[in-house]
């Protein structure tokens, strides 16, 4: 199964990521959001950052996990290389989610190609169909 797909949009940003869990899909699109901006296969996951966010909905928490890997690249030069044992709990006013992200700190031995400066909720869809497929544009 392939795990995103950058899809054409006219200014920003586009993808969707796919997952036989929720949990995977949004690890993927974690990565694929990456991907516009580094490739995430080449960096060494040399250190770790755990994330915990919470959220109304499915989309809102989708947003701000992927904001989490944003605000770790502005203000730690943070570059993820891969999404470990994500986890996705309903709760009483929403859900939550943990992650453990590994990747390495910018340094001369990786490109940047690109700056994603926000997520927005822009046709951000979650469908599930044997399997869940996230749709996200971000702001470049």
């Amino acid at each position: 199964m392939e795990r995103y797909r950058i899809l054409p949009h006219t200014a920003d940003g586009k993808f969707q990521a796919y997952g036989a869990t929720l949990e995977e899909a949004f690890g993927n699109a974690a990565l694929a959001m990456s991907s516009l901006m580094w490739d995430w296969s080449k960096v060494e996951p040399r250190g770790r950052h755990f994330v915990h966010v919470r959220g109304i909905d499915r989309e809102q928490l989708l947003v701000k996990f992927l904001g989490e890997t944003i605000y770790l690249f502005e203000t730690k030069q943070f570059l993820l290389a891969k999404v470990d044992g994500l986890k996705i709990h309903p709760e009483f006013e929403g859900f939550s989610l943990e992650a453990l992200l590994g990747g390495d700190t910018l340094s001369d031995r990786y490109e940047l190609f690109g700056d994603v400066k926000a997520v927005t909720y822009h046709e951000l869809k979650i469908e599930e169909c044997g399997g869940f497929t996230v749709q996200v544009v971000v702001d470049m």
